[in-house]
C-alpha cells in the first residue's frame, strides 16, 4: 500500500511538472488558474495599503536601528503593521520581530554544519536534496526493507544512515509536494522550483536536528515555506527556530511533551 500511494504522489507530481509552465502567477507568486471560460482566479482577493515614499522612508530608517526591547521601536512598527507593510519590506520587519540575528549570534548550532552532516545520509542513500520528491519511492522501500528485518540494528555499521534518518527525510518528502503545490518556488520542474523545494527540505531537516524533541511534524512546511517566500534560507531556518521555541509564538503547536 505504502508504495502504491508513493506512485500515485509521484504521478500527481509529474502532472503539477508539466502543467506549470502554463500558469501566470499573481504578484505573490501563486498561480492563477483560469477556470472553463471564466477569467483567471484565485482563492482570495488581496488589498492592502499602500504606503507613502515618506513613510517608507521612516520605516526603514525604524528597522536601522531597531530595538526589540525599547518600547518607542514596538510601538512604532505596531503602527506601520496597521497601515500595511510593503512586501519589499515585510522580510526585513520580520527579522526585527523575531529577533533572528541575536538567537544566530548566541546559538551553539551551525545550520551550515549541519548540513553538511545531513548531506553523508543522503549520499549513502544515493539520495540528492535536490531530486528528494523523486526519491519517495526509494525511500519507502529502504523503509520497508528494514522494517521487514527486525534483526536490523538501529544504524547500519557499513553506513552513515539511520532508520531514523530515512523515516524523517520520507516524512519530510512526503509533505513538501503538499506544500503550497501552485507557488512559483515549489511548482513544476524549473530550476526555481527544484532550488526552492531543496531549500525548504534543508531548513526542515536541519530544525529537525536542532531540535530533536519536537523533530519534524506535518504543517512545518507551509510556514517554513511562507518564511523562505520573504527571507533567505538561513534566515528562514532561524525565523523558523524562534516561531517554533518561543512560547509567545508557536512553542506548544508542535511539542507533543507539553501538557496542553
Amino acid at each position: 500500500m505504502r508504495r502504491r500511494n508513493s506512485s500515485n504522489a509521484s504521478r500527481r507530481s509529474s502532472t503539477i511538472r508539466r502543467r506549470s509552465d502554463k500558469f501566470r502567477f499573481d504578484e505573490f507568486g501563486f498561480a492563477l488558474i483560469k477556470r472553463k471560460e471564466q477569467k483567471l482566479h484565485r482563492c482570495h482577493d488581496y488589498s492592502y495599503p499602500q504606503l507613502s515614499a515618506a513613510r517608507v522612508k521612516e520605516l526603514c530608517e525604524l528597522l536601522s536601528y531597531w530595538n526589540g526591547s525599547s518600547f518607542i521601536c514596538r510601538s512604532q512598527i505596531e503602527r506601520f503593521i496597521r497601515m500595511g507593510i510593503p512586501p519589499s519590506l515585510r522580510g526585513r520587519v520580520w527579522k526585527s520581530l523575531l529577533s533572528i540575528d541575536s538567537m544566530r549570534e548566541t546559538s551553539d548550532f551551525s545550520y551550515q554544519k549541519c548540513l553538511a552532516d545531513v548531506r553523508g545520509p543522503l549520499v549513502d542513500l544515493g539520495i540528492s536534496e535536490y531530486g528528494i520528491l523523486s526519491a519517495i519511492a526509494t525511500l519507502s522501500d529502504t523503509q520497508n526493507d528494514l522494517d521487514l528485518s527486525p534483526q536490523q540494528p538501529p544504524s547500519c555499521p557499513d553506513h552513515q544512515y539511520s532508520v531514523d534518518d530515512i523515516t524523517l527525510f520520507r516524512q519530510i518528502a512526503l509533505d513538501l509536494q503538499r506544500s503550497f503545490p501552485t507557488h512559483r518556488s515549489l511548482m513544476g520542474d524549473s530550476p526555481e522550483a527544484i532550488e526552492g523545494q531543496a531549500r525548504l527540505f534543508r531548513v526542515l531537516i536541519a530544525y529537525a536536528k536542532y531540535n530533536p524533541q519536537v523533530g519534524y511534524s506535518q504543517g512545518m512546511s507551509y510556514i517554513a515555506a511562507v518564511l523562505l517566500m520573504q527571507l533567505g534560507e538561513e534566515e528562514a531556518f532561524w525565523a523558523l527556530t524562534a516561531l517554533l521555541d518561543k512560547p509567545k509564538y508557536l512553542a506548544e503547536l508542535f511539542d507533543l511533551s507539553l501538557t496542553k
